[in-house]
């Protein structure tokens, strides 16, 4: 059987609450419980919210109501963090049936997982560890995108990592590799901007020859955060994913870059610790959405000429 989603059907079956073009253009955060009454209490955000699936996988409760009284008023993108796609084990199936079950019931616009893994036979670490770009992790990735395809009857995006060492044994670069689990699963994907920088920088490659290899007819969300600076034990720079402050210029940068050639794609502020109050999170999602707007304007601009 061909790979892709015309070998799926019944993945029709299952349509989001909110269409996914209803996010066209619109930038969004992480939503935060202690963020709720002033998000309810405000003006109506404009964009939409995006939580960790791991967070609801309860029954009931008060993530529930919170996340409930969200969903009724703004659009919900669902970022699972603890699928271990790149295992080389199969995928835990109570995990994902709890998944699909958080899928089912919250119809969320957007779906998206890790191109990393996080699991070892029964052990369970606390991080988005990096892959090997080899045919046959390649083969476990797309089994495994499949699978998770499957089960929540829908495309999954597929998020790039940020990436602190190196395999040998790889034989493909990671746009190659993306590229060949997209093109295989008909999955979309989530490019992490600070990720891309994060990684450039550590590894000592251009972020910009790295965006221009990347498929960005897939993209279906862009991801911004902030990043910790330091330096190696030789002195060389170290940039951490921390998701703990503001959005670098230089993220800025590469992501005005981005929506200028792929047009205004629904972009998340991510900030897990550290957290600001909530009209500095806001500002921040404002910023993207003011880009969103000037590449909407002018990429209308460039179809009507």
């Amino acid at each position: 059987m061909t790979r892709g989603l015309t070998a799926h059907p019944e993945r029709e079956a299952s349509r989001p609450r909110s269409p996914a073009r209803a996010l066209a253009g619109l930038a969004g955060t992480s939503f935060k419980p202690q963020h709720l009454q002033a998000i309810l209490s405000g003006p109506k955000a404009r964009g939409f919210f995006e939580v960790h699936a791991e967070n609801y996988m309860g029954a009931g409760g008060p993530p529930h109501r919170a996340l409930e009284a969200i969903c009724s008023e703004h659009p919900l993108s669902l970022h699972g963090v603890c699928m271990s796609i790149g295992a080389p084990q199969p995928l835990d199936q109570a995990h994902l049936k709890r998944f699909r079950d958080l899928v089912r019931r919250y119809e969320p616009t957007l779906v998206s997982e890790h191109l990393a893994w996080s699991t070892h036979e029964r052990v369970y670490y606390n991080d988005l560890l990096p892959l090997p770009y080899t045919e046959a992790t390649l083969a476990t990735v797309c089994d495994h995108v499949d699978e998770v395809q499957d089960a929540i009857g829908r495309p999954l995006l597929l998020e790039n990592p940020s990436t602190y060492v190196l395999f040998r044994e790889s034989t493909m670069s990671e746009t190659d590799f993306i590229r060949a689990v997209a093109r295989r699963t008909g999955c979309g994907l989530l490019l992490d901007v600070n990720n891309v920088f994060v990684s450039a920088t550590n590894h000592g490659f251009s972020a910009l020859d790295y965006l221009a290899d990347f498929p960005l007819g897939a993209v279906g969300e862009i991801h911004l955060a902030g990043h910790d600076a330091q330096r190696d034990d030789e002195g060389d720079p170290l940039l951490i994913d921390s998701h703990d402050r503001p959005v670098a210029d230089a993220v800025w940068r590469l992501f005005e870059i981005v929506v200028a050639q792929a047009g205004p794609i629904p972009t998340l502020i991510e900030w897990d610790s550290e957290i600001p109050e909530w009209p500095r999170l806001a500002a921040e999602a404002a910023a993207a959405g003011r880009i969103l707007d000037r590449a909407g304007v002018i990429l209308g601009q460039s179809h009507a000429a």
